[in-house]
């Protein structure tokens, strides 16, 4: 006898993670995956890549696009910045609007929710970040200034930190995709090269260990991964950087810094290509002023996809 059963609708999308810098965007995108993928720092502008991660449920695929913060742009890079993230907004099904409990919603949200709301997408979620370190007043007064932003078609409080609701803002978004069929393989968690992860992780011990001195003017380019029996993988990369005296800091006394920045990085790129060891080649170059030069930044992979 034939089964008559209903079978579940499967549905399948993109929600992009928008929102000021530093608003826990990337933490959200490691939390829903399970793994560090994203790099975080409390710097403005710690995510110049947009990024993908696959998260699949037994229902559906969602396809969460971590952005670069939105944000007042001083030179070519931050207007670029800016672009790959309203670009996203172009081609989702749904967005995913994220405001930090701590901070007092501003100007900044209100120009955030201005495209958000212009968005084809057809769910709209306000999610408040950072509940782990806010009171419930405080979540309350967040709540109650983004709803005089714009209109949203739900609410979530979580703390991708302590992996508060990070379930439920998956589940949640799933329920509102449309019908349709798997965009990625099962066994791909992430839309990106390893040349640019290694990159990203690199930079990121960077922006970790110099966050006053030289945070945004520091870019990272792998220029070669080769691997070699065993498992053992071989990476070369260059770090740029705008003046002589921050090459000088980022190699530091003795050369004790980019060592330091070497080895925790090294640990990263291990777990990312699987290796059972990593021999990590960090040199660091003066291109001045290479933020504000289309072709840099071009080829450091940080403009938007035309």
């Amino acid at each position: 006898m034939a089964d008559t059963s209903e079978q579940p609708v499967f549905r399948s999308g993109f929600v992009a993670l928008v929102g000021r810098p530093s608003v826990g965007k990337s933490t959200l995108l490691n939390a829903c995956l399970g793994e560090k993928v994203a790099i975080t720092s409390p710097v403005a502008q710690t995510t110049r890549r947009r990024l993908r991660g696959v998260v699949n449920t037994p229902t559906s695929q969602l396809v969460i696009v971590d952005t670069p913060g939105l944000h007042k742009p001083k030179d070519a890079l931050g207007k670029e910045l800016n672009r790959v993230a309203l670009g996203e907004l172009a081609d989702v099904d749904a967005v995913a609007f994220l405001i930090d409990a701590t901070k007092p919603v501003g100007r900044g949200d209100e120009w955030v929710a201005k495209h958000v709301a212009a968005s084809d997408a057809t769910y709209k979620l306000l999610v408040i970040t950072k509940a782990d370190l806010a009171s419930k007043e405080q979540i309350d007064a967040q709540l109650a200034a983004a709803r005089e932003l714009m209109q949203f078609d739900d609410e979530l409080v979580i703390s991708a930190t302590e992996l508060f609701n990070v379930d439920s803002f998956i589940a949640l978004v799933s329920e509102h995709l449309p019908e349709g069929p798997k965009w990625f393989p099962d066994d791909m968690d992430i839309d990106a090269n390893p040349e640019d992860l290694v990159a990203e992780f690199v930079r990121e011990k960077v922006l970790m260990h110099m966050r006053q001195e030289i945070p945004h003017s520091v870019g990272v380019l792998c220029d070669d991964i080769t691997w070699s029996k065993g498992d053992h993988a071989s990476v070369v990369a260059t770090i740029l950087v705008e003046r002589d005296s921050q090459k000088g800091m980022v190699i530091g006394k003795g050369g004790r810094m980019i060592k330091r920045i070497g080895t925790e990085a090294r640990r990263d790129i291990e777990r990312l290509l699987g290796a059972d060891s990593v021999y990590l080649d960090l040199s660091v170059r003066v291109q001045p002023q290479w933020r504000r030069d289309a072709n840099e930044i071009r080829r450091l992979g940080y403009q938007a996809e035309d």
